[in-house]
Order: structure tokens, then C-alpha cells, then sequence
């Protein structure tokens, strides 16, 4: 019995030590990310820097301190989890894209925004597969099967959203901004389809049937997955119209507004889908309908409620990004050859360069074909813009990495710890050189574009900005126009810009159906401290 006490005891002294070592490094974390902010908000006026490149910068320093403190056992204090990012960390961010997101801007230019996040992905997501077949199959890195190339080239097709909101400025380029975030969402979107579609299918027998079922099974996650996030986000805003919380208690229905945001992401996990692009519509859902259903004070709370953790969210990410980049058991694999890790890395990059530069000019030049205005085409310096903002790679790039080529965070085997180190070194570089360069570069390509876009921007503070429907886009009526004659569009625009001819017939199913269902500004009834604001009602 003795014995067995002691045993006891000596285990519970391992578990309180572990617990505070768990601490120790928790508190660490903490004390970094409030450095972040502090250095963040005094760069804020800088043209190079901005909160990404820090918290990646500040991580790098970490690493390396902890490297030498620890005699080069590890670099990070805690373990890279694709748990802890694909649940925790990335619904808060994606969710208030979506729910910040200039809706008129970002419909206006929707189908271009398919175009690049779809069509596109899948185009560089061809080139950087192929490229690493013919490239990597030559330099002998490894036992490397068809699966790996082609989860290579989704792996590196996975753009950065988070550092696109970072470098890019809604109100400054709200085109741009548009344009590259959202295909940026829907690229990651299309990237996770893609990684979990090739995962699924047995590859090493590849025929046209599996080539059927894969399109298939694409095209259904990537539909499904949209509509979960409008079900989800129009069932919020039925039910917080229908019981009304806020006549009792705020905390509420901003608590149910935040649970069935976090609900929808789940849900698609559940179910096998891209949790991603469910988590974004259901963010745009939510803003257009049950944002308005709730009370005033609900609203400030839960719109700040989101930009905080989303904020919370990108700094925890770079910081760590940063400091797993020295893991040093990855790097051991490779160092008897440098010279070969340096080559894939920069094959991989030119990759990334030529895969993104074969789709933003031809679909750009396609997308030109259906504007009718000068105004709304995507001009050269513009589409040189997109090209380069879209090249920083980032945390859903290194998820998948590590998904494909380690177990537990781990990998035993020479090949996949290239990979992982490779994939390490792109995130770097791309995310450091091209994040730094891009503020300076749409200044000097987009040197009047504040001016230029003050007449398109996306949300408009007017009255006549309430009134505005969920597509809006440049066909008003005629006295908009000044009576000038309005071209019809060719059939060419109409099929490639399908906005353009659903419009009406949204606004008056919107109106007439939607928003009296599921409430939105201006079709709730205002009583005494109900949702609705009276300036909402004095437009209608």
C-alpha cells in the first residue's frame, strides 16, 4: 500500500509539473501576442511593416531565443495542432471577413470573384502539380507518390487570406480589397475541397470514372458548403426576429448570435464539407439579416465582439508560425543537403509565380469582356496588384503540409521533412517579401486609387445607401443615369455577368419574401427598444 502511494504521489508530481510547464508557456504566449499589439499599433503609420510580418518577425526572435536557451532541442512552446487551427483559430477570422465584408463590392464583382477563387485555384492548383511531378521526380527528394504532387499543388495554390486584410485597404481599394479577398476565401475554400477530395480517392489507379467522381464530389462540397452557411445564418436571423431575446436580455441573443456563427463552421466539419467557405457565407448572411434583428447595443457589441477575436486570432497565428519555422527536428532531416532543400523551395516559388500569373491576366481579360464601364474593367496595374498580393502563402498552407506529410507533428522520413521544411520557407518568404512589398507596390501602380474609387465604394453612408439591395450594382433607374441611355448588354456580358440580370428580380424577392421572413433594416416592426433604429425607418 505504501508502494503504491508513493507511485501515486511520484505520478501526480509529473502531472503538476507538466500542467506547469503548460502554464509557464501559456503565460509566455500571452505576454507575446500583447507585444505584437504594442508594436503593431506603433508601426501603424509605417508604408513596409504591418501586424502579420510583426508577429512573424517577433516569432522568428522568440524561436531563436528559446533555441539557444534550450540547446537547440526546441524552438516553440507549444505544438503545432491542425485542431487547434482549423477549429479554434480560423472560424473567428474567416467569419468576420464575411460579416465586415462591403456586400454591394464584393456581389458587384462576384462572378470575377468565382472566376479567380474557383477556376483559378484549379488552374494553378494543374501547373504546381504537373511542375512538381516533372521537377521533383528528377531531383530524386524522396518517395514521393502521385497523391503527394497533386496534394502539393494544393497545398501551394492555398493563398493567404489572412495577410491579404492585413496589406490591402478596404476603403482605400475597396476593388482590389473586393477582388482579392474574396478570392482569397474562396480559393482557401477551393484548396481544403481539393486537399480532402485527393485524400478521399485512391490515386495510383487513376482512370476517368475516378476523374468523374472527383469533379463530383468537388462540385457538391463546394455547393453544399454554401448553402449550409445561408440555412445556418437564416436561421439565426428567423429565430432571433421570431422570440426577440433583446426584450429581455442583450446577453442573449449576442450569445446566440456567436454560438450559431461557431455552429456553422461545425456543422460543415461534421458533415465532411469546406467549413471554410460555410463559416464566410453564413458570415454575409448573418450581416444582412439577423445583425439587424438584434438591438442596438447588441449590434455594437457583437460587431466588435467578432473584429476582436478575428484580430486575437491572426496575431496567435503568425506568432506561431514564426516560431515553429526553427523547429529544429525538421531541419535535422535535411541537413546533410542544403543545396537540394534550397532548389525545391525556389522551384516551389516560381510555381506559385507562374501558377497564379497563368489565371489573374487571362480570366482578368475575360472578366473585362462583360463591363460595359471603362470604370468597372480591372485595368493592367490593377491585375499586376492581384497577381501580387495573391502570392503569400500562410497557416492553411502549413495545416495541409503538415496534414499530408507528418503524423502528430512528426515525420521520420526524408522526403516529407524536405516538404514540411520547403513549405516552412515559401510561408517566410512570401509572406515577408511580398507582404513588405505590397503597400509600396499599390501605391506606385494605384497612385490616385483613394480618389478613383471614392465613387464606387462599396457601402455608402447616404440614405439612399439603406435602400441599397444585397446585389447592388451600377443599373439604377433612369434618372440615376441622368437619362442617358443605357446600353443593352450583349449576350456575352449576360452570361458571363449573371448579376447583372438577377438583379431586379433579387431586389423584389428580397423584399418581398426574404427580409419580411427574416427581418433585416427597415422590415421589423419598430416598437419601443425593438431592433430596429427609428433613422432606419425615417428612409423607408
Amino acid at each position: 500500500m505504501a508502494v503504491d502511494a508513493g507511485a501515486f504521489i511520484t505520478r501526480l508530481g509529473m502531472v503538476t509539473t507538466s500542467d506547469h510547464s503548460s502554464v509557464v508557456s501559456m503565460n509566455l504566449f500571452v505576454a507575446l501576442i500583447c507585444a505584437c499589439i504594442v508594436v503593431g499599433h506603433l508601426l501603424e503609420e509605417n508604408r513596409w511593416m504591418n501586424e502579420s510580418i510583426t508577429a512573424l518577425a517577433i516569432g522568428l526572435c522568440t524561436g531563436i531565443v528559446i533555441l539557444l536557451t534550450t540547446g537547440g532541442k526546441s524552438s516553440h512552446l507549444l505544438v503545432f495542432s491542425e485542431d487547434l487551427f482549423f477549429i479554434y483559430l480560423l472560424p473567428p477570422i474567416i467569419f468576420n471577413a464575411g460579416f465586415q465584408v462591403k456586400k454591394k463590392q464584393f456581389f458587384r464583382n462576384f462572378m470575377t470573384i468565382m472566376l479567380f477563387g474557383a477556376i483559378g485555384t484549379l488552374i494553378s492548383f494543374a501547373i504546381v502539380s504537373l511542375g512538381a511531378i516533372h521537377f521533383f521526380q528528377k531531383m530524386n527528394i524522396g518517395s514521393l507518390k502521385i497523391g503527394d504532387f497533386l496534394a502539393i499543388g494544393a497545398i501551394f495554390s492555398a493563398t493567404d487570406s489572412v495577410c491579404t486584410l492585413q496589406v490591402l485597404n478596404q476603403d482605400e481599394t475597396p476593388l482590389l480589397y473586393s477582388l482579392v479577398f474574396g478570392e482569397s476565401v474562396v480559393n482557401d475554400a477551393t484548396s481544403v475541397v481539393l486537399f480532402n477530395a485527393i485524400q478521399s480517392f485512391d490515386l495510383s489507379h487513376f482512370s476517368s470514372s475516378i476523374a468523374l467522381q472527383f469533379v463530383g464530389n468537388f462540385l457538391y462540397l463546394f455547393i453544399t458548403s454554401t448553402l449550409l452557411g445561408v440555412f445556418t445564418g437564416l436561421l439565426s436571423a428567423y429565430m432571433i426576429k421570431r422570440l426577440y431575446f433583446g426584450r429581455h436580455s442583450t446577453d442573449r441573443e449576442v450569445a446566440l448570435l456567436i454560438l450559431m456563427a461557431y455552429l456553422s463552421y461545425m456543422l460543415a466539419e461534421l458533415f465532411y464539407l469546406s467549413a471554410i467557405l460555410t463559416v464566410f457565407f453564413c458570415g454575409i448572411v448573418m450581416s444582412h439579416y439577423t445583425w439587424h434583428n438584434v438591438t442596438e447595443s447588441s449590434r455594437v457589441t457583437t460587431k466588435h465582439a467578432f473584429a476582436t477575436l478575428s484580430f486575437g486570432a491572426e496575431i496567435f497565428l503568425f506568432l506561431y508560425v514564426g516560431m515553429d519555422a526553427l523547429d529544429i527536428e525538421k531541419w535535422r532531416f535535411i541537413s546533410d543537403s542544403p543545396g537540394k532543400s534550397v532548389g525545391v523551395s525556389s522551384i516551389l516559388m516560381g510555381l506559385v509565380l507562374a501558377g497564379r500569373a497563368a489565371f489573374v491576366f487571362p480570366l482578368s481579360f475575360l472578366s473585362n469582356l462583360a463591363k460595359n464601364s471603362p470604370h468597372e474593367k480591372i485595368n493592367f496595374n490593377q491585375q499586376v496588384t492581384i497577381w501580387w498580393a495573391g502570392l503569400m502563402r500562410g497557416a492553411v498552407s502549413m495545416a495541409l503540409a503538415y496534414n499530408q506529410f507528418t503524423r502528430s507533428g512528426h515525420t521520420q522520413l526524408h522526403g516529407n521533412a524536405l516538404m514540411i521544411t520547403s513549405t516552412i520557407t515559401v510561408v517566410l518568404f512570401s509572406t515577408v517579401v511580398f507582404g513588405l512589398m505590397t503597400k509600396p507596390l499599390v501605391r506606385i501602380l494605384l497612385p490616385q486609387s483613394k480618389q478613383n474609387t471614392s465613387m464606387i465604394a462599396s457601402e455608402p453612408s447616404s440614405p439612399k445607401s439603406f435602400t441599397l439591395p444585397l446585389l447592388g450594382n451600377e443599373h439604377d433607374s433612369e434618372t440615376d443615369k441622368g437619362g442617358q441611355h443605357v446600353p443593352r448588354p450583349t449576350s456575352l456580358r449576360m452570361l458571363l455577368s449573371p448579376s447583372h440580370t438577377v438583379h431586379h428580380y433579387w431586389r423584389k424577392f428580397d423584399n418581398a419574401f426574404m427580409r419580411p421572413v427574416f427581418g433585416g433594416r427597415g422590415f421589423v416592426p419598430f416598437v419601443p427598444g425593438s431592433p430596429t433604429e427609428q433613422e432606419d425607418v425615417q428612409w423607408h
